[in-house]
């Protein structure tokens, strides 16, 4: 055992991803459990990652208006299952506070309260802050989410302790989760789907009646982040084949559920965001 230890720590990896294909080459020789391999590699790749990387980009943010009835706060609360909210006045970009869902109730209770007294104070971490400091920051200040901005001092998005866990210990089963689903393409209620990134590109082509290339590629993650030329973040959203795929939700890098509908007949077509 020694012997196979002292093969496995030298000679050292000279770069991360020799470093990751020897946490690789261990788990195959049973050293560490696959588990334990994952969550290294998902350590060290964290090391090089921003707050940019993983946000929710600003135009999928659930946001609540200062001035809005309380009736419909908590139509948006019930219909997100959100426990935060960035709280804006005037525009998205003035966001003055933070609102747990579980405060609002209070409002219910005694109506006379003003919303303002039940924010809580937001905090703003710019888009290049390196997601280590940035979890570090999470559990000194107790605070669970924060506003991105980007170099201009405007909204860029939101990033969550969770968005930054889930780079490490992968995938925290969340309101998309739906564990008896046994398909990959879901009808919503307004007409679109909501389309797992691992789903075969076969069953989106049954679903719209379309013809996406299968040759190249099994999966429709693997086709749009060709298209686009690199994996989509939340909130950006790509045209392939006639369908505008809106990216919901990413896990570990790579795209967990898009959200797509058919494109107006005659549409042009846009750019890539």
């Amino acid at each position: 055992m020694f012997e196979r230890l002292v093969e496995f720590i030298s000679p050292g990896p000279d770069s991360t991803d020799e470093l990751i294909e020897t946490l690789a080459d261990a788990e195959q020789r049973e050293l560490i459990e696959p588990q334990s391999r994952a969550m290294l590699e998902g350590v060290i790749r964290m090391a090089d990652m921003v707050a940019g990387d993983v946000m929710v980009a600003a135009p999928r943010m659930d946001l609540l208006d200062i001035e809005s009835p309380y009736d419909e706060l908590l139509a948006v609360v019930i219909d997100t299952g959100h426990s935060r909210f960035p709280v804006t006045e005037g525009g998205r970009d003035n966001i003055i506070g933070i609102l747990m869902a579980k405060d609002l109730l209070k409002l219910q209770r005694a109506p006379e309260l003003n919303l303002r007294t039940l924010l809580r104070p937001a905090v703003f971490v710019p888009e290049s802050k390196g997601l280590n400091e940035l979890l570090r920051d999470f559990r000194t200040n107790r605070n669970h989410l924060a506003i991105v901005i980007d170099e201009f001092g405007t909204t860029a998005g939101l990033i969550t302790i969770e968005d930054v866990l889930e780079e490490i210990v992968g995938e925290i089963e969340d309101e998309f989760d739906d564990a008896d689903a046994e398909s990959a393409v879901y009808t919503l209620a307004d007409g679109s789907h909501r389309i797992a990134g691992d789903a075969d590109i076969a069953a989106v082509n049954e679903a719209f009646m379309v013809d996406l290339p299968v040759d190249d590629f099994d999966t429709i993650g693997g086709l749009i982040a060709h298209e686009l030329g690199r994996v989509p973040r939340r909130g950006e959203s790509v045209e392939v084949g006639g369908l505008r795929f809106s990216v919901m939700l990413t896990r570990g890098g790579a795209v967990r559920w898009f959200k797509a509908h058919r494109m107006p007949r005659g549409h042009a077509g846009d750019e890539p965001a």
